[in-house]
């Protein structure tokens, strides 16, 4: 059983950074994959990124490539997501998320935290 808790989320404007926090119970965090997910208002949840258990392999969704990136820490059982040169299509609730590995189906989720991103 691992349980999820994300912070870090807030209001910045087009271009800002935020720099979300995913901390996890349980001292298996280091044996699942993490990923992060987001879902707008009206729109389905759709992928972010993820990092393998090792934090040796990263995936990100077209739309954040090159702005976001994913890291770990497995000792201290939290997952980052750096979001830079943030847009207003950015604007989401944003959950992070545990699978057994990064294209799996994730078994663990967290509550969410919003971003907003004014333009």
């Amino acid at each position: 059983q691992v349980q999820l808790v994300e912070s870090g989320g807030g209001l910045v404007q087009a271009g800002g950074s935020l720099r979300l926090s995913c901390a996890a119970s349980g001292r298996t965090f280091s044996m699942y994959a993490m990923g992060w997910f987001r879902q707008a208002p009206g729109k389905e949840r759709e992928f972010v990124a993820a990092i393998s258990w090792s934090g040796d392999s990263t995936y990100y969704a077209d739309s954040v490539k090159g702005r976001f990136t994913i890291s770990r820490d497995n000792a201290k059982n939290t997952v980052y997501l750096q979001m830079n040169s943030l847009k207003p299509e950015d604007t989401a609730v944003y959950y992070c998320a545990a699978g057994a590995t990064t294209h799996s189906p994730y078994d663990y989720w967290g509550q969410g935290t919003q971003v907003t991103v004014s333009s």
